[in-house]
């Protein structure tokens, strides 16, 4: 049987993330294939200056991908899509959509829609980043009308060190960050392992966990109309 038969996404990722990959292709729906084409990340550097210059490089990803012919494409980088305020997620779909000429989605823009999908007002947030990117992404939530109650990051400075972690340790981190007024709790960075820990984490606070690449993956599929059912990733993939 052909691989794709029912879908095909292309995913983007940083040439130094080991993570996106595998959390996707474990997780699609049967007949739904995954394509992937890297960004340069230099050194895999994860800091605002990095990012942006990787940023140019979108263009030829989503050319690449539109080769594979497929059905959606799905930026994977929360922080490079929203390093540049509000909108900036938007913006990196339009010029994906431009060049490939399908639907894409943006990490960053997908996490608004999950948010807003499951009625989050206020939340928390848990990441491996160094403050300089912490304070980029709480700008960009309370900028898009989210109160963040609080924000953690693990200052790991490198891709390296992001994708060496556990989930068990998204699963810590996360639960020290629960706070009763938060809605829900978000686990940001798409090179940070989560989909092990998800419903674990949910059924033991009570309440949504949101994580990148789960938002990510989520939104490609309602793009493409395809029944994600089956796919137990926590309350978000009950909407």
């Amino acid at each position: 049987m052909m691989y794709g038969w029912r879908n095909r996404i292309g995913l983007v990722v940083t040439s130094s993330d080991r993570t996106s990959e595998g959390e996707y292709f474990r997780h699609t729906p049967d007949g739904v294939s995954v394509h992937v084409a890297r960004m340069l990340l230099e050194d895999g550097v994860a800091d605002a200056e990095t990012l942006e210059r990787m940023s140019a490089d979108v263009e030829r990803c989503a050319k690449l991908l539109k080769t594979t012919d497929v059905d959606v494409i799905a930026y994977s980088c929360t922080t490079g899509s929203l390093l540049k305020g509000e909108g900036f997620e938007t913006e990196i779909e339009r010029r994906i959509e431009t060049v490939a000429g399908v639907p894409a989605v943006a990490t960053a823009a997908s996490i608004k829609r999950a948010l807003d999908a499951l009625d989050v007002e206020s939340l928390t947030v848990a990441t491996p980043y160094i403050p300089e990117l912490n304070e980029l992404e709480v700008d960009f939530l309370e900028d898009s009308g989210y109160e963040v109650l609080d924000i953690y990051g693990l200052g790991c400075r490198t891709d390296e060190e992001i994708c060496a972690h556990h989930p068990e340790m998204a699963y810590r981190q996360a639960r020290e960050m629960n706070r009763e007024d938060a809605d829900a709790i978000f686990i940001s960075c798409t090179g940070y392992r989560t989909f092990e820990i998800i419903d674990r984490l949910e059924r033991d606070l009570d309440k949504p966990v949101i994580t990148s690449n789960q938002a990510t993956l989520w939104d490609a599929l309602r793009k493409i109309d395809v029944d994600y059912s089956e796919i137990e990733l926590g309350t978000l993939f009950r909407h």
